[in-house]
């Protein structure tokens, strides 16, 4: 059994910056890319950016490219999403999620593995 458990949400002003860590536990030697998803209310569920555990290629949705940057640590088995410059539109709930697959990573159902999520929020 994988687990995923994200921390690092919170409350923040527009402009300013959060990071975002999800810690990977458990049966996760098949597990090939970590991804980072958001969901805001009364909307789906919406990839954010992807990274391989081995490579140092990265996908990142439009709006956020240039402003986040997802990161790994092997040797902690931890990713982490770097925020910056955020955005009201950021605010979502943000769930880490792992695959053993390394293509399809945009969409939800590539993933098999989930956390419960973080919040945040961003206001202006």
């Amino acid at each position: 059994q994988v687990q995923l458990v994200e921390s690092g949400g919170g409350l923040v002003r527009t402009g300013n910056s959060l990071r975002l860590s999800c810690e990977l536990s458990g049966r996760a030697m098949n597990i090939l890319t970590m991804g980072w998803f958001r969901q805001a209310p009364g909307k789906e569920r919406e990839f954010v950016a992807a990274i391989p555990w081995n490579g140092d290629y990265a996908e990142y949705l439009d709006s956020v490219k240039g402003r986040f940057m997802i990161e790994r640590d092997n040797g902690k088995n931890m990713v982490f999403l770097q925020m910056t410059d955020l955005k009201s539109e950021d605010t979502a709930v943000y769930y880490c999620a792992a695959t053993g697959l390394l293509m399809g990573l945009t969409r939800p159902t590539s993933y098999e593995h989930w956390g419960r999520g973080t919040q945040v929020t961003v206001s202006s």
